[in-house]
């Protein structure tokens, strides 16, 4: 150890000594031990040695032989002091005491289950949460400390819904045990609490919820948040730091706060109790009354408001630099010109094409346009963000319904729409293979479609871009157009890790009005007219309007999308919500642009709060302020999921999160709940059909920094019966293999594939094999013969063969 000049707190022991005689040239200053503190020093001191004895290998095989040193140094205690500490002694038997419960009114499963369910941080060692992806997600271990507490005491500055919703289920548990109790101190500081948050924790059990509120902020600006959590058992934790009860403190927020347990910091703990009960009994914390608390936020709120205004400029974001650079290496690197890049919906997929558009136009005197999109609002959206980019207001011809290019323009950069191109083939068959310099196709997962193979087809651009958030399709994006790769990719959970898109907080709500699992199924959904039947029944409007208030923060101050089946369906809704007091209003696709503008004005303005749609507003189509989300439908596909989920996810002013409703029934085995839990997870966990199966029953621990997912019980047993109950038919084998390297990063094989579906074999070679399966998603291209034929569909009776040397007659056999 080198001695540096500074500030030391250190026992001077023998080899210290001798170091601090040789510093001749310094001074040395050497302090008395306080007797009070000698006790806690002396003990930090021993107690890091043994830890070194204790970590190192090389002197112990074994832990008994760990035990039998901690036993060795209590007997030479008890030897020399005679201390009478042989009930201290440890038993050898390897093992820790984790809990105790009262079996009164339980199983042994669920018994254990109490006890197992605990902090993953443990109850020994404290923890600093930094909010950084790698860490624990605070939230989650603060649900935990929740759900094992005896008594809760929180102090707060702000109480926000977002945050109170996090907690919800644990804190409904813990009140529920017989001697429960929590207390909260907050404050109306700021106007930043929000009353219905703080009345819905006085309301989860008003008999065991105590509230205290500082009125008086000019004199007591409480700023303190600390989560304390006692335990009968002695094993008391609390967090200290910087996070209110929101969501974006507990989740997204670079938020620091540390762990304490009672097992190595007792004084803090202590003196944290203290400290509360000092603000408990002051009288500047007054007992919580509901209509002063309001009444309070009110006037604080006018004193703070403020207008604010938002200036969007296009200038390269870092993640959009990092896409574009993935470009350049495949061009320059692997030679690839065409590139498919998968971005999520708001992380700015056109103004990425824009810009890297703008470097082929920089440097190429001959640079020809063509865009194709399926939609007019895209288009629209397009040929602005390109103009905006090059700087050019006259950019860009649009071609798109009625609307043709003019006559004074040409067609050497057009943005057009699949109709109108498909309209006008032969005009286009005119200009030749290498007329355009630089395609685009926009929301390429529809590119599978015949209509778009002709814009493939006929042109040989020296540089194809392919679009999409969503290459989750059904039928796939067809790989073979873009050299068969993903040149780059910035997924939701990533985009939304990287504080790119709003988190969510998606609430599954069980719904027992509507049994689905009976309903037709053909050409990969559900039979439209028996599920609207289904769906739009007065017991179903009921139970919506029902849950608004329970999960919505401001269920009148709202801007949330509806997902309806059709339009009878999307209107009965929103007459239905109408009724029940909400403002709300129905679109579907057959409305005129006009009506379209004029309900979307009123909607971004709040005069309409519920937006129930059919047909639109899955793509393409920017409105940053929504908020919240329902889905009162089963959506078709996964990708329509994702497009619909994507409306609400981007940023926007004042959004703390968006809220998803899914309205979960009884579902048909076609259907597939895992797969949109699937898609809402990083590809770097590498998730299996297990691993979902097992966060559904307890906890998603792998969601995107800020997002949660909580399920009623109701809604809970219904996604599992789906998920156990799924059908791997040989439509749902082939979208899986043709998507493997779309949704996963491990490389596709039979075992890779098993694993992820956690499938048995025997599904596979039930009447093919893995090859020919490969062959029908179109990752193989080579023919085969009759014989080979037969012989894959039989393969299934080899399967339970496990000699080597049959397998082997059989292969020289064939």
């Amino acid at each position: 150890m080198e001695l540096k000049s500074g500030i030391y707190e250190s026992l001077i022991y023998e080899a210290l000594k001798k170091k601090l005689e040789t510093l001749s040239d310094k001074y040395v200053f050497r302090d008395s031990i306080d007797s009070g503190e000698a006790p806690k020093l002396l003990t930090n001191y021993i107690a890091k040695i043994i830890n070194s004895l204790l970590s190192d290998d090389s002197l112990f095989e074994s832990l008994d032989g760990r035990f039998q040193f901690i036993n060795d140094i209590l007997n030479y205690i008890d030897k020399n002091w005679q201390c009478n500490i042989d009930d201290s002694l440890l038993t050898n038997q390897e093992e820790l005491l984790s809990g105790i419960v009262d079996m009164a009114g339980l199983t042994q499963e669920q018994a254990k289950q109490r006890v197992t369910m605990r902090p993953l941080s443990g109850y020994t060692v404290s923890n600093l949460f930094t909010g950084s992806n790698t860490d624990l997600s605070i939230d989650g271990e603060i649900e935990r400390d929740i759900q094992t507490a005896d008594e809760i005491y929180w102090i707060v500055a702000f109480v926000r819904f977002s945050g109170v919703r996090i907690f919800e289920n644990a804190l409904r548990e813990f009140l529920a045990k017989p001697n429960s109790k929590l207390k909260l101190i907050t404050t109306t500081y700021m106007g930043a609490s929000e009353p219905k948050a703080v009345d819905f924790l006085k309301q989860l059990a008003p008999d065991k919820v105590e509230i205290k509120v500082s009125y008086n902020c000019d004199l007591d600006r409480l700023h303190a948040k600390s989560y304390i959590f006692v335990r009968e058992s002695g094993m008391n934790t609390a967090y200290i730091g910087s996070s209110n009860i929101s969501r974006s403190a507990l989740t997204k927020g670079l938020e620091w706060n540390m762990r304490i347990t009672n097992q190595e910091n007792p004084h803090i703990i202590q003196k944290a109790l203290a400290t509360f009960d000092t603000y408990w009994n002051s009288d500047n914390f007054e007992d919580y009354d509901y209509e002063r608390f309001v009444a309070a936020i009110s006037e604080r709120n006018e004193v703070n408001r403020t207008v604010g205004r938002i200036l969007q400029k296009y200038y390269v974001l870092p993640h959009q630099k990092a896409i574009l650079d993935k470009l350049t290496v495949e061009r320059e690197i692997h030679h690839s010109y065409k590139n498919l890049i998968v971005a999520a919906t708001g992380t700015g997929k056109t103004v990425i094409a824009a810009f890297d558009y703008k470097r082929f136009y920089d440097a190429n005197l001959r640079h020809r346009l063509l865009f194709v999109a399926h939609r007019k609002e895209i288009l629209e959206q397009s040929i602005n963000t390109f103009s905006s980019v090059l700087n050019n207001s006259s950019f860009g011809e649009l071609w798109v319904g009625d609307h043709r290019p003019s006559t004074a323009g040409d067609l050497s950069h057009l943005f057009i729409s699949i109709q109108s191109f498909n309209s006008n083939l032969e005009l286009f068959r005119k200009c030749g293979a290498d007329y355009y310099d630089y395609i685009i196709v926009d929301e390429a997962h529809h590119s599978p479609a015949t209509s778009y193979q002709n814009v493939f087809d006929l042109f040989s651009p020296k540089i194809l871009i392919g679009l999409t958030a969503t290459p989750e399709r059904a039928d796939g994006v067809n790989l073979s157009n873009f050299n068969q790769r993903i040149a780059a990719e910035l997924r939701l959970p990533e985009a939304i890790d990287n504080m790119l898109l709003s988190p969510f907080q998606y609430f599954c709500v069980g719904d027992k009005t509507a049994d689905l699992s009976h309903v037709a199924w053909a050409q990969g959904g559900y039979d439209e007219n028996e599920l609207v039947r289904k769906l739009n029944t007065p017991d179903r409007l009921r139970l919506i309007t029902e849950k608004l208030p329970r999960y919505l923060a401001d269920e009148h101050g709202c801007r949330a999308l509806c997902f309806c089946a059709r339009i009878d369906h999307a209107r009965d809704i929103a007459e239905g919500l109408r009724s029940s007091g909400y403002r709300s209003a129905m679109l579907s696709g057959d409305d005129s642009l006009e009506r379209r503008e004029e309900i979307l004005s009123q909607f971004r303005a709040k005069k309409i709060n519920y937006l129930c749609v059919v047909d639109i507003y899955n793509e393409g189509v920017d409105i940053p302020e929504i908020d919240t989300v329902l889905f009162l439908r089963p959506t078709k596909s996964l990708t329509i999921f994702l497009q619909q989920l994507g409306r609400g996810l981007r940023l926007a002013p004042d959004k703390e999160c968006l809220t998803v409703l899914d309205f979960v029934a009884q579902a048909h085995v076609n259907y597939s709940y895992e797969s949109r839990f699937r898609a809402l997870i990083p590809k770097s966990k590498n998730v299996t059909t297990k691993s979902i199966e097992n966060a559904v029953a307890e906890t998603f621990t792998m969601l995107p920094r800020g997002c949660t997912i909580t399920m009623d019980k109701l809604a809970r047993e219904y996604i599992i019966s789906n998920i156990k109950s799924a059908i791997f038919n040989l439509r749902r084998l082939v979208q899986e293999v043709r998507q493997f390297r779309v949704n996963n990063n491990k490389p596709l094989s039979l075992p890779t594939f098993l694993e992820q579906f956690d499938l048995d074999i025997r599904v596979i070679y039930r009447k093919r094999c893995w090859n020919a399966l490969l062959r029908e998603a179109g990752l193989l291209t080579y023919s085969v013969d009759d014989f080979t034929r037969v012989f894959e569909k039989n393969m299934s009776r080899l399967i339970h063969v496990n000699s080597v040397r049959y397998l082997g007659f059989i292969s020289k056999l064939i």
